[in-house]
């Protein structure tokens, strides 16, 4: 399906730009575990085109149009596109979650905050949750209701991510704790991106974050019983994976300021035993009630759009929102370098 030299430069960007995907990948099945790389490569390649260049509206439009060429058929001359190209065919991927991948990528661009944990949880659902949708089409799951605890398993990680990376971030003039939270507290957010310090009140609320993330990791283990059986050991590795980072920011008294929690390569090690040994133990259970419970709100659309298995799928006005958003932008940034040149000469 995918050439084999696309697939190893895949392999070989996973192994060194996501470290927890790549551990947990090594225990799912080849017939996933393959696509998969293809797709994270992709959204690896989507996600530092936008993070690591300096004119980031330029960087998604740019996104947008190589999107429009692998589901035209004619992806760019490189490893990622062309992998992916091969993935949106033979899966029949839904074009709403790569395309919400890319809204939330431009939130992003944007500078854009959420006042709300609903609002985090809105844009944890395109940067995160659409992926987890994405992997449930290639284990060939159109399931609603395992579909909705994917969603939950991929806010949760998405939160973690940010209770991790809250210094980190804010060195980068970055900021996604919930506007009213630090409204209770007292914190000016401009204050807090001049000098961020790991005072009781932000660690509070990177407890509280990981806490939120801990509820979504329970309720998205139901889901995993609804997986095919050879496909429960890597999902299980990354709900463990991932909610271990958690763990090392709870026993870091939270300041995710003055370090960054990390899994060490013998915790991933044991974790992988422990999905390997819980996903056996699943068969013989009954299959828990909470699978059915009621999927985040924020979610719904991405349940919506894969649990059909057409590709066709008609853009939200939002995209379209924050992609002119993004375009007026990059035309008043580019007005304004013409001005200054012509003021220099």
């Amino acid at each position: 399906m995918i050439d084999p030299d696309d697939l190893a430069r895949c392999h070989e960007m996973i192994r060194h730009g996501s470290l927890s995907f790549h551990a947990a990948s090594r225990l799912l099945p080849a017939r996933v575990r393959n696509p998969a790389m293809a797709l994270y490569a992709f959204c690896r390649v989507a996600d530092d085109a936008v993070d690591l260049q300096a004119e980031k509206a330029a960087a998604v439009l740019r996104l947008q149009e190589r999107l429009e060429r692998v589901y035209a058929g004619r992806p760019d001359n490189a490893a990622p596109d062309r992998a992916f190209a091969q993935v949106v065919e033979s899966f029949d991927m839904p074009r709403a979650l790569p395309e919400a991948l890319l809204e939330g990528l431009a939130w992003d661009a944007m500078g854009r905050r959420y006042r709300t944990l609903s609002e985090l949880h809105a844009y944890s659902a395109r940067v995160a949750s659409a992926v987890g949708a994405m992997m449930c089409v290639l284990m060939r799951v159109r399931d609603p209701d395992a579909l909705a605890r994917a969603c939950d398993l991929g806010v949760a990680m998405q939160l973690t991510n940010i209770a991790r990376d809250v210094g980190e971030d804010a060195l980068e003039g970055r900021l996604y704790l919930p506007l009213d939270w630090l409204d209770r507290a007292g914190i000016d957010p401009e204050a807090f991106l001049r000098d961020p310090r790991p005072t009781r009140a932000l660690r509070k609320m990177v407890r509280d974050l990981v806490l939120q993330a801990n509820r979504l990791y329970y309720r998205a283990e139901a889901g995993i019983g609804a997986l095919p059986l050879s496909c429960r050991p890597g999902i299980y590795a990354a709900r463990h994976i991932y909610a271990g980072i958690g763990g090392a920011v709870l026993a870091s008294g939270c300041d995710s300021i003055s370090s960054r929690a990390r899994t060490t390569r013998a915790q991933k090690l044991w974790l992988l035993g422990v999905s390997a040994f819980r996903a056996g133990v699943t068969t013989c259970m009954p299959r828990s009630a909470v699978l059915y419970a009621r999927p985040l709100p924020e979610v719904g659309f991405l349940i919506d759009a894969a649990a059909v298995s057409s590709p066709v799928w008609q853009r939200e006005d939002t995209l379209f929102e924050a992609l002119n958003a993004l375009a007026a932008r990059q035309r008043a940034e580019r007005a304004s370098l013409n001005r200054g040149s012509l003021r220099a000469s």
